[in-house]
């Protein structure tokens, strides 16, 4: 059974309103920064935050490879699974999990902003989140290949 380019893209609309979601999110933290700025900030010992920004620096950019290799192992799962659930939601579950992961690396500017870091700390995860977003996105081909493989 072949699926139509149109029922694929259908398909993906819910992935699509979840990665909506979770930009939005990106945006209510940066909001939220620059409402309540004095009021959020603990003002944490400079030395203190040094350290944790760069322990959360390199798990961000770790969690880009790692995401990857994630992704791929539940694409194949999805792919190569019997069982019930239909290859939407198998695919759904991947992009959610996806999205919570990119979520977090903008969670960790938002916890440095909260200790008493800048602006800039915030942004930059915001921006390494946004872009973790974007290079896992819900992609069509993928789905594609998940709706093919169940249908074998």
């Amino acid at each position: 059974m072949v699926t139509s380019e149109q029922q694929l893209q259908a398909d993906l609309l819910l992935a699509g309103i979840i990665r909506a979601i979770g930009l939005m999110s990106l945006l209510a933290m940066v909001a939220v920064c620059h409402i309540y700025a004095q009021q959020i900030q603990l003002g944490f010992d400079e030395q203190d935050r040094i350290w944790i920004r760069s322990v959360l620096y390199v798990v961000a950019i770790t969690t880009f490879p790692v995401m990857k290799f994630v992704r791929h192992v539940l694409l194949r799962l999805n792919q190569t699974m019997s069982g019930d659930l239909s290859p939407k939601f198998r695919y759904l579950i991947t992009i959610v999990v996806s999205m919570l992961v990119a979520e977090s690396i903008g969670l960790y500017g938002f916890i440095m902003y909260i200790l008493g870091d800048s602006f800039n700390t915030l942004y930059i995860f915001i921006v390494l989140s946004a872009l973790a977003m974007f290079l896992y996105r819900p992609q069509i081909d993928e789905y594609r290949l998940v709706v093919e493989s169940q249908n074998i």
